[in-house]
């Protein structure tokens, strides 16, 4: 298995709109995102690598399983990341071990082929936005089941759930479901510094300075929650009634292997 004294040649990225890139970039400049990010990381370290992103916003984790993992396997990767089950979390009949399946399914089959497996466990939506305080206890039972998962195939768990630096809501998009371009930064060195690849450390922990203007908090904050509800959630809740995704008619960014630009700053 490589590591960080053997080069990663083929990364392959598989999951949702998170490893899709939303919230770094747009669709008219191109979305980056955590993935995209951890390859330029791995290509300044291993010239030549290749790099292919299988994600689809709106997935589930079985359709990440039943569309992703065959196209996975059929490039070998040495490195794989494996980021899903937000999607799941957020739908009314949720379940914690329905979603680990799959997880596990796909960490076993990429690591039987001799790929390194990284994935991550989720924060506590909660700290986010208070609005999401009923998901909290979904969270906490399919990050428990993402590490008993991975310590069965050894994969590789970054551990951002731990950290309050990710409730910062300068890590967010207005959206408060995907990352901002700079939380798409420290997911990337989260995962990197899981792995241990060379130029890594904990920084990716470390708070931010304080903002420029204090955060809103109790009722002060209530019209910025309208707005959210009004702009965000709403919208969400009608594509769910009428049986509709995000993800539909989107297909992979980058389905098959290719080189990096490893000169893009971070």
């Amino acid at each position: 298995m490589p590591g960080t004294d053997a080069p990663y040649r083929r990364y392959v990225a598989l999951g949702d709109s998170q490893t899709e890139g939303l919230g770094d970039g747009d669709e008219a400049t191109g979305l980056r995102g955590f993935a995209d990010r951890l390859a330029e990381h791995l290509a300044h370290h291993n010239p030549g690598l290749s790099y292919a992103n299988l994600a689809v916003r709106g997935r589930l984790a079985a359709q990440v399983h039943t569309e992703q993992l065959a196209p996975a396997l059929s490039h070998r990767p040495d490195l794989a990341t494996v980021v899903a089950g937000v999607n799941d979390l957020l739908r009314p009949r949720f379940d914690a071990d329905h979603v680990a399946h799959h997880l596990e399914a796909m960490f076993a089959a990429l690591t039987a082929q001799g790929a390194r497996v990284a994935t991550l466990t989720f924060p506590d939506p909660a700290r986010i936005t208070p609005l999401a305080r009923p998901l909290a206890p979904r969270v906490v039972a399919l990050n428990q089941r993402i590490r008993e998962a991975a310590g069965r195939h050894g994969v590789t768990v970054a551990e951002t759930s731990r950290h309050p630096v990710v409730a910062d809501p300068r890590l967010w998009s207005t959206d408060r479901l995907h990352a901002s371009p700079l939380g798409h930064q420290r997911i990337a060195a989260a995962l990197a510094h899981a792995l241990g690849l060379p130029g890594t450390d904990d920084t990716w922990t470390h708070p931010l300075p304080p903002p420029a203007t204090p955060v809103l908090t109790g009722w002060r904050a209530a019209p910025a929650e309208l707005r959210w509800t009004a702009t965000f959630l709403g919208p969400w809740l009608t594509r769910r009634l009428r049986g509709r995704s995000s993800g539909d008619g989107h297909t992979a960014k980058r389905p098959d292997l290719g080189p990096v630009d490893a000169r893009r700053p971070g």
